[in-house]
């Protein structure tokens, strides 16, 4: 963490500073955690009502957000992004350490003695690459990058600049990363993908000859898995974003600048637009078209193409006023079912009576 003074930080992020400029903060911290050498931000209103009783030395917020007076504050006009910048100019990014038992000899990257890199490789300058790591024959490594232990990259696979590669991550054979494509640990790029013929009983593998082409700016979350396209290749577009445990069909395309959340799965040979936004456990069936922007809550099930635009939910998807609803209506099935089952009693019940009123009726005008 880095010291600097209110003033300092206001300038670097460019956000206006309300208050006493000669304040020094060390940190970021939750508005309700926050300490007195500290700032916090406020994006989200419901965080609002910490404002009254925060200990942080300054709050980010917003230009229309109130605060206490005599209240410290950094304006800015989008106050999350500014606290990004706030987080990288006191804590900055993670460091990454030297590799254990680098070779000296190596032109202008420093690897370790017990990583594998083919003779054949090429590995650019500045590239780190840590004890048992294996860089296959043919395979080509960019500028600056650093490949933790345990990584695999195969045979003609293709690393652009600056990428990370956290430990285990596997990267098939001719698979392509562009630069700056961080993949946490134990993600998977090019794997086959699932394809077979099934005939007279049996499931009979499809050869899966196509690649996954991984776009620049992309950031994959842990144990994610990519499957190679059967013909052509399965894409991820450019800048990106998966959490955690998503997995994508062979011979899918995701569009650029996309947010997918932990657990999402799509099937193969989907076309996702830019810019789609997909809540955790999301799933797509194979063979849709998911156009530009389309946002899907959690545990959306999409069964068919959604126009671009579109925000759905529900199992199948559905507008998303309509999956709300619906949501709401089933949140109490059981009562729901019991005062069902206490109005056909009821209902019967009066109709037991009318008949015997009908019939004694009919008995006295006889």
């Amino acid at each position: 963490m880095k010291k600097m003074t209110l003033r300092e930080l206001a300038d670097q992020i460019g956000a206006t500073l309300h208050g006493d400029a000669s304040i020094e903060v060390v940190g970021c911290a939750p508005i309700d955690r926050a300490g007195s050498d500290e700032i916090a931000f406020v994006a989200n209103r419901k965080y609002a009502r910490h404002l009254d009783e925060t200990a942080a030395a300054a709050v980010l917020v917003g230009p229309k957000t109130p605060c206490p007076d005599g209240m410290n504050r950094l304006v800015a006009d989008d106050p999350y992004y500014a606290f990004r910048n706030a987080m990288i100019a006191l804590h900055g990014h993670r460091p990454h350490p030297a590799p254990i038992g680098s070779l000296a000899d190596r032109k202008d990257a420093t690897i370790s003695a017990q990583a594998a890199v083919h003779p054949d490789a090429e590995v650019g300058e500045g590239t780190t690459i840590h004890p048992f790591a294996v860089v296959e024959h043919d395979a080509k490594v960019g500028e600056r990058c650093v490949i933790y232990p345990g990584v695999y990259i195969g045979p003609e696979a293709v690393i652009g600049d600056d990428c990370i590669l956290y430990p285990n991550v596997t990267i098939y054979d001719r698979c392509i990363l562009g630069n700056r494509v961080t993949l946490h640990s134990s993600t998977v790029i090019g794997q086959d993908g699932f394809g077979y013929a099934t005939h007279q009983g049996a499931h009979h593998k499809i050869p899966q000859a196509g690649i996954v082409v991984i776009e620049d700016d992309v950031e994959l979350g842990g144990g994610c898995a990519i499957e190679r396209a059967a013909m052509g290749e399965t894409r991820i577009g450019e800048g990106t974003k998966f959490a955690d445990l998503i997995s994508i069909g062979h011979g899918t395309r995701i569009g650029k600048h996309c947010l997918f959340v932990s657990f999402v799965g799509i099937s193969g040979s989907v076309d996702v637009g830019n810019y789609v936004v997909l809540g955790g456990q999301v799933g797509v069936t194979g063979h849709l078209k998911i156009g530009d922007g389309v946002q899907a809550m959690a545990r959306t099930a999409m069964t068919r193409d959604i126009p671009a635009g579109s925000k759905v939910g529900g199992a199948p998807s559905v507008p998303l006023d309509i999956a709300k609803r619906n949501a709401l209506a089933g949140m109490d099935l059981y009562e729901l079912s019991r005062r069902v089952r206490q109005l056909e009693r009821q209902l019967e019940k009066t109709r037991t009576e009318q008949q015997a009123g009908e019939q004694a009726g009919g008995q006295t005008g006889g």
